[in-house]
């Protein structure tokens, strides 16, 4: 299995990219999440002019961000800097809308903003909507301008359902994915985009010399001798996963009781902990004001008893070398091509112990 990275955008991100391509690692990708980090493509055209090798990856777009022309000319762009370096994922927008306090989009306007991307993206002409008003497009000038030549890869998001790997299927995309660490629920993933991909008509999807692999975010703490796995330390690196599902719970619990009702008993009290902590409620207007400032930063140390360790267990990779070894073989055995961590704490060392565990 291949390593990689997944940072926020900020003032010298290009140092932390030029860092990963020195320790091997294979990708280096930035959050798309507009009201809480800095821009993905101002930060990754830093990345791509003070790299040479490693590829570099939006994560993710979505439609409900960014018009397919806007965001297909931003992708080709980067392309022209780092030829065929490029990978897009891409998403309904479930981080980067709530933080707006709005609902994701559809898996319907994601499959055509998908198509959308892929066409412009390799010179194709597609047809772009408004309202009624129908057109088809394309770049009107490339050349220097952009890159229609190289190959982008394309990544689908898949977090709470089988809708976004069909998507996959049928746009021959592949896939990435959040704190999903139990290889079953990657086999059925791949199982969904499998049987989409047998019926989608010739002439539909990706260029011929895409890329199809899979990608988990997670975050990775390997202990010292005698460590305690659920400790400060461990709490520290993982707790940016973990209040961002709790936050997500507490942020649908009104709209949407089916995800919130999987949850034990222990993990619910901690949603409500946590909104009597930021001061407000499932149900207030306002509480995407409350829920996600820092959103997947450090945890503030008052906040550590929210993070569980059935949560931590769940959504990260906390153990020994040979432990996380093993975790990570049945993950590549259940298809997941690589591993992206999230590191918060100190991102270089954090890379430096992700590249020391896959040598």
């Amino acid at each position: 299995m291949r390593a990689g990275v997944v940072v926020a955008a900020r003032p010298g991100v290009e140092d932390l990219a030029v860092r990963a391509e020195e320790l091997g690692l294979h990708s280096f990708w930035v959050n798309d999440t507009p009201m809480v980090h800095g821009d993905p493509f101002v930060a990754l055209s830093l990345c791509a002019k003070a790299t040479s090798r490693i590829r570099l990856g939006i994560g993710v777009t979505s439609p409900a961000l960014r018009s397919a022309p806007a965001a297909a000319s931003a992708l080709a762009s980067l392309n022209a800097l780092a030829p065929g370096r490029i990978i897009c994922g891409v998403g309904t927008g479930n981080t980067a809308r709530r933080t707006l306090g709005m609902r994701p989009t559809t898996a319907a306007r994601l499959e055509n903003f998908t198509g959308a991307l892929q066409d412009l993206c390799a010179g194709r002409s597609t047809e772009y909507r408004e309202g009624d008003r129908v057109r088809d497009i394309r770049f009107l000038h490339a050349g220097a301008h952009v890159n229609t030549a190289d190959p982008i890869e394309f990544v689908v998001a898949a977090l709470l359902g089988p809708k976004a790997a069909a998507v996959a299927g049928r746009r021959g995309t592949g896939l990435i994915s959040f704190g999903l660490l139990d290889p079953t629920a990657w086999q059925a993933l791949h199982d969904t985009r499998r049987h989409a991909a047998q019926g989608t008509p010739r002439g539909l999807g990706p260029r011929p010399d895409s890329r199809v692999d899979s990608y988990v975010v997670t975050s990775l703490h390997l202990l010292d001798e005698d460590e305690d796995p659920h400790g400060d330390a461990a709490r520290d690196a993982t707790g940016h996963l973990v209040l961002s599902l709790l936050a997500f719970a507490a942020d649908t619990a009104a709209g949407t009781p089916a995800f919130a009702e999987q949850l034990g008993p222990e993990e619910r009290e901690a949603v409500r902990r946590l909104l009597d902590r930021r001061g407000t409620t499932a149900t207030a207007p306002d509480r995407h004001t409350k829920l996600y400032p820092d959103y997947l930063g450090r945890i503030a140390p008052q906040d550590r008893d929210l993070v569980l360790p059935s949560l931590m267990n769940t959504l990260a990779l906390v153990g020994t070398r040979d432990a996380l070894l093993a975790r990570i073989a049945t993950l590549e055995q259940a298809g997941v091509d690589e591993l992206l961590i999230q590191p918060v704490i100190d991102p270089p060392t954090e890379m430096a112990q992700l590249a020391k565990l896959f040598t």
